[in-house]
């Protein structure tokens, strides 16, 4: 299996590489207008193609380290970003994204993956429920540190979920949907450098397939027309479709993980 993530086949066969474009574009399009879903989509393709998690989430996160990279200066352009947010949840982020590298390595990360999406699936089925229902009452969040933390570890060692967390719970508190998809999104850079990195320190650069070309080609095209998404669509509309994504994703994840 090894040998598969360094072989340069995928490179050399366009038809191979257009399908992981594909995904890395529609990734990063729901990602940079919702602020989430991009490592589950990727993940769970590169998983269901036979790739091991660890191997799953290192090649996901390289990707991110660029398509994050561009999305965050979309978000800071479109001003879609509350920079004192920003500062609340980008340390622990990384402190946990650190540990989530480290632990993804060292043990199988499936013991709490099904508790983690029974969760997910009710906060989605929440939010969508505010967002119909035009509910949604702005406030500044009051736990913001916590989120960032179990956020950062979760998306390491699960090879996504940094904005499915975060993103998710920071909206049940009533934060600005446009400005926290923007703040989360920009965070989001600064986390994935710093996970690729403990994996590039633990795995080495196998740890990274040529299936990461796809995804970054597709993702970094992707990147600066979800930003301008997030800020032209009402607010919501945007907790009503980020309520849709996290369900339908978190629903099948959970499924998945219990068959």
């Amino acid at each position: 299996m090894q040998e598969a993530f360094i072989s340069p086949d995928i490179l050399g066969d366009p038809s191979l590489l257009l399908p992981l474009i594909l995904v890395g574009f529609f990734a990063q399009l729901i990602d940079g207008a919702l602020g989430m879903a991009y490592g589950q989509i990727s993940s769970t393709l590169l998983i269901a193609l036979g790739v091991p998690p660890k191997f799953a989430s290192a090649s996901v996160h390289t990707a991110e380290t660029f398509t994050t990279g561009v999305s965050a200066i979309s978000h800071v352009a479109h001003r879609n970003v509350d920079w004192r947010l920003f500062m609340r949840i980008v340390i622990p982020g990384v402190i946990g994204g650190v540990l989530g590298a480290y632990v993804l390595t060292e043990t199988p990360a499936d013991i709490a993956k099904p508790a983690v999406l029974t969760y997910l699936t009710g906060t989605g089925l929440y939010l969508f429920y505010r967002g119909v229902m035009h509910k949604h009452t702005e406030k500044r969040p009051r736990i913001v540190e916590p989120l960032g933390l179990i956020g950062g570890f979760l998306d390491a060692a699960g090879g996504g979920g940094w904005g499915a967390i975060v993103t998710t719970n920071l909206l049940v508190q009533g934060s600005n949907p446009r400005k926290t998809i923007g703040t989360v999104n920009t965070a989001e850079f600064f986390l994935t450098v710093t996970i690729s990195a403990t994996f590039i320190a633990t795995l080495g650069w196998q740890a990274f397939t040529t299936a990461t070309v796809g995804l970054l080609i597709g993702g970094v095209i992707a990147a600066p027309f979800g930003a301008r998404i997030a800020q032209r669509v009402n607010a919501d509309l945007l907790l009503t479709f980020v309520g849709v994504v996290i369900t339908a994703s978190s629903a099948f994840g959970l499924y998945r993980a219990l068959s």
